[in-house]
């Protein structure tokens, strides 16, 4: 007897804002630029692929390729992207103490 399997997709999980801002931290902590990507995905798909393009002014199509898992989004697809889904991105340093006046 074969074993049936269905598709999983994180998206179904990450359904309220603090989960999928969660996610998101914790894909810029790593500093991962691909799982960084994977996370936006996720969260896209989550809030509706077509309108966070849309927003993002990206096609539907060139976002799923900019935000797959061979994805390399330019930095402008992920400012549009952060600000369509209504994140704000910022820097902090590693170590404060290394700062330069």
């Amino acid at each position: 007897m074969a074993l049936k399997t269905t598709p999983f997709d994180a998206a179904e999980y990450f359904d309220d804002a603090e989960s999928q801002a969660e996610l998101l931290v914790n894909a810029f902590e790593t500093g991962d630029a691909t799982y960084i990507a994977h996370a936006l995905g996720i969260i896209a798909r989550a809030r509706g692929m077509t309108a966070v393009a849309r927003d993002a002014g990206v096609t539907r199509e060139a976002l799923y390729k900019a935000l797959s898992e061979k994805g390399d989004p330019r930095l402008s697809t992920l400012l549009g992207v952060t600000k369509a889904l209504g994140l704000q991105l910022y820097a902090k340093p590693t170590n404060p103490d290394s700062l330069r006046t």
